[in-house]
């Protein structure tokens, strides 16, 4: 039995020539078959500050624009400062650094992530307007560019409401998911209010009422307790729920299929926990088989993240973004298998087992261990990290990366 898991893997696999975007797209031609009938993709990732990680998924979404007509790139980033990206990448209105670091997330402020934004407006610089590819940012988070607008708006068209209405919400721009936990919802109410005066006063006024939508679903992240007797009223279950509204409003156009780029947890197909659903079981259960859901994964070198110290259980202190080393997998988790199977950097399309032999298909489908890291992790304990991990029921395919490297800052 331990044969045949260690040695399916290397049959299924497609070995990946390179990680980086501008190669020969040759390895990739098998995922036009894989991808037939898909609308979006998810592109996941085992932690928040892989080099290698960025680089593959700018490749793959190279490949999926170039070659198979995608047109968004959907991202786990703010849908207040999301337009400023776009307008970037379409119209090359604005400096590309200041956008991305806009996007008010230190994961995203990286070499990587400006190259993923200048090969945007590279590829959309001359084209007509139904042919560029689209930037969306999905994450309530981060309002401020919201609040600006609509602040802006109302200080013109209703210079004497402004005040009363932004007041109790400018508290947003700042707050985290969680934060003011609220039974009252009171800001989600005042939220409301804004939202419908505006949508009385300014009707057509498409921009500012865009933003007071996100500033209801701010609120409502913000006063979300995050832990409660329903999991699916947490802080976890409601922001994956208003990403995955987003990537279903951007497919409202029938003839647009999307990227989307988020972490493994939010990109995979089962709940949270077993508990919250994810991002990824919204758009499965939404979409069917035309959500294919890619987790990415690595076997040992560096990454980075915000270090946390625990003063007490309860008041754990989040530091600076440092870079974290980790060692070879452990025997008998998920990467340890995908490396023994095929050393090097490799997909595979997890759709594809029906020749499975069953003791593969019970490793697919039974639960495994693996490792995954957010934007925070403790100090030393990471190392020791593992979560449960059925391959072929939480993800569609898996893509290998043998070496992790730290994503690479930059400063304005």
């Amino acid at each position: 039995m331990a044969d045949e898991v260690t040695s399916w893997p290397a049959r299924a696999a497609l070995p990946l020539t390179c990680l980086t975007a501008g190669a020969p797209t040759t390895d990739l031609q098998p995922l036009k078959n894989v991808l037939d009938g898909v609308r979006v993709v998810g592109l996941g990732e085992a932690t928040h500050g892989t080099r290698e990680f960025f680089q593959l998924k700018h490749r793959l979404l190279e490949f999926l624009v170039t070659e198979l007509g995608f047109s968004v790139l959907a991202m786990e980033a703010s849908s207040s400062a999301g337009p400023a990206v776009d307008t970037y990448v379409r119209h090359g209105i604005g400096d590309a650094a200041r956008v991305v670091a806009g996007l008010g997330f230190w994961t995203w402020r990286t070499h990587e992530v400006l190259a993923v934004v200048e090969w945007m407006r590279d590829y959309n610089r001359g084209r007509r307007e139904d042919r560029m590819v689209r930037f969306v940012g999905i994450d309530p988070q981060r309002c401020g560019s919201s609040l600006a607008s609509v602040d802006s708006f109302l200080r013109e068209a209703a210079p004497d409401r402004a005040a009363g209405l932004l007041s109790s919400l400018r508290v947003l721009d700042t707050a985290d998911p969680g934060s003011r936990p609220d039974p009252h919802r009171r800001l989600v109410r005042d939220a409301e209010q804004l939202l419908e005066f505006l949508r009385r006063h300014a009707p057509d006024a498409t921009d500012v009422l865009r933003h007071a939508g996100v500033l209801v679903r701010a609120a409502d992240l913000v006063t979300c307790a995050r832990e409660h007797t329903d999991p699916g009223r947490t802080v976890f279950a409601v922001r994956d729920r208003h990403m995955a509204d987003a990537v279903e409003a951007v497919l409202d156009d029938p003839s647009v299929r999307v990227a989307l780029w988020a972490h493994n947890e939010h990109i995979g197909k089962r709940r949270h926990g077993g508990a919250v659903p994810s991002l990824g079981q919204h758009l499965r259960s939404r979409y069917g088989d035309a959500y294919y859901a890619l987790g990415l994964l690595f076997g040992r070198g560096a990454f980075r993240a915000r270090r946390m110290r625990l003063r007490s259980r309860a008041r754990p202190r989040v530091g600076a973004v440092v870079t974290h080393r980790i060692g070879p997998p452990r025997a008998g988790t998920v990467e340890a298998r995908l490396a023994a199977a095929r050393p090097g950097d490799h997909l595979v399309d997890l759709r594809g087992t029906a020749d499975a032999p069953p003791a593969v298909r019970e490793w697919l489908d039974g639960r495994g261990l693996s490792r995954g890291f957010g934007a925070v992790v403790p100090r030393w304990s990471y190392r020791f990290q593992r979560q449960p991990l059925s391959p072929a029921v939480d993800f569609d395919g898996l893509a290998y990366v043998a070496e992790s490297s730290a994503s690479r800052p930059f400063s304005l």
